[in-house]
């Protein structure tokens, strides 16, 4: 067991202190380790919780140990977080097991360390009743009990009411169920579902898109035939909305502006049966291999894919489009539940930031729409500045632009504003969202 902690350990201190991402450098030390099934499941089930419930975790730390957290050595720091992580939200490994395996590990990592974390441990399950947060802000209370930042839940406070954020929070915790999306231009409904279920996976149908399966139980789906053969691909819920937001038809030119990986293009690619043309673009080289590799996989013959600097004019492209794509670089608020550590990473600095960077995207690609086509906006975040602000202000801009209302059906997890345009807030099935179409009329 100790080699688990230990690959945990070695993940975390990439994760919290070179910013690595989560599941890239999980997936590289798991693949070179010999640990079986069993222990890769409790590697994966410790790095992810320990980064998810990290600001509760170091607000009891903090209680227990009187001098900063960040001076302690950071192998240290992450024995003590994935060891409180597994006696709070664990019930499956014994307290005393974990306190062991923790003391065993550390006296590896940092042998004059082992009595700090054998006594900060016991400590903590002596006094595991304690509050360690005011309980008269409802502000700390939402951080300690979801465990996010302050700075992010009162960003969501200040947007959504208390009830809306307690489900925004509850949401993003969660585990995100795998949902995969059939290519019509290889197969239909009925023979991937029953495909699926001869492969030994236990499936439910999709919330709201008629293309979506969900895979409740069943081997890594890239390990599986109908994957390999480009029948379905994986893609969430809520991504899999936009394409048909964009109202496509066959033959249409499409534009996609900040395309990689490709999911969306490759969503409508197959949507307009092959026909057409679709451009995909993005602005680094190495990411149109992702698009391409997509494409090829599934058998879609009508993307080409180049390098393009969304935020800067193109003149080769103007008025040329029936519809133009721009899934523009977003804080991630929405997808917290995939990449936890977006909570600890992200800032309002940064988010004023991206912000411009949208705000310029949107000028540019409405210079790509030709009269009667439309652009659809979309972004994986819930921060209201990055969405409905944003449209506001783009539609002020550009007059000759209005928003179409979509519609989805009535599910609990969707919010229709006024305007016409829609927010996914997130649960088991759904990450979190934000999509708007509109459509250019010409000069007003």
């Amino acid at each position: 067991m100790n080699n688990a902690r230990k690959t945990a350990v070695k993940v975390l201190g990439e994760v919290f202190n070179k910013n690595a991402y989560s599941n890239i450098v999980l997936g590289r030390e798991l693949n070179k380790s010999d640990l079986n099934d069993k222990d890769k499941g409790l590697v994966t089930e410790i790095v992810y919780g320990t980064i998810k419930y990290k600001y509760t975790i170091d607000t009891i730390l903090n209680y227990f140990i009187k001098s900063n957290l960040e001076k302690l050595e950071i192998d240290v720091l992450n024995i003590l977080r994935i060891s409180i992580y597994q006696m709070l939200y664990l019930d499956k490994i014994p307290e005393f097991a974990v306190v062991n395996e923790a003391v065993e590990l550390t006296k590896i990592k940092s042998p004059k360390a082992a009595k700090l974390v054998n006594g900060v441990l016991r400590n903590y399950l002596r006094n595991k009743d304690i509050d360690y947060h005011n309980k008269n802000s409802k502000l700390e209370e939402l951080s300690f009990k979801y465990s996010f930042p302050k700075w992010m839940v009162k960003l969501f406070l200040e947007s959504y009411g208390i009830e809306e954020v307690q489900k925004i929070l509850s949401g993003l915790n969660m585990v995100p169920a795998v949902t995969v999306r059939i290519n019509a231009l290889r197969t239909d409904y009925e023979e991937a579902w029953k495909k699926l279920a001869d492969n030994g996976y236990d499936i439910e149908e999709g919330k709201v898109c008629p293309e979506a399966i969900q895979i409740i139980k069943g081997r890594n789906i890239e390990d599986n035939p109908l994957f390999k053969d480009g029948l379905i691909t994986v893609q969430d819920e809520s991504a899999m909305m936009v394409a048909p937001s964009m109202d496509l038809e066959e033959n249409m030119i499409v534009l996609d502006l900040c395309s990689a990986p490709g999911g969306k293009a490759c969503h409508a690619a197959e949507i307009m049966n092959n026909t057409g043309k679709i451009l995909a673009f993005d602005i680094h080289e190495n990411k149109l291999s992702l698009i391409r590799d997509n494409a090829e996989r599934l058998g879609i013959k009508n993307i080409s894919c180049a390098v393009l600097d969304a935020a800067k004019y193109s003149s080769k492209y103007k008025d040329g489009a029936d519809r133009v794509l721009i899934d523009v670089p977003c804080s991630g608020m929405g997808i917290i539940r995939k990449k936890p550590e977006i909570k600890w990473t992200k800032d309002k600095e940064d988010i004023r930031g991206l912000v411009k960077i949208q705000r310029d995207i949107m000028l540019n690609a409405a210079k790509y729409v030709k009269e009667g086509g439309k652009l659809i906006y979309s972004t994986c975040t819930l921060n209201k500045e990055e969405n409905e602000e944003n449209i506001r202000w783009f539609l002020k801009k550009c007059p000759d632009f209005k928003v179409e209302p979509l519609y989805f059906g009535n599910l609990d997890n969707l919010i229709y504003h006024k305007e016409g345009v829609v927010t996914i807030l997130p649960d088991k099935n759904m990450d979190g969202f934000f999509i708007a179409k509109m459509i250019k009329h010409g000069q007003v």
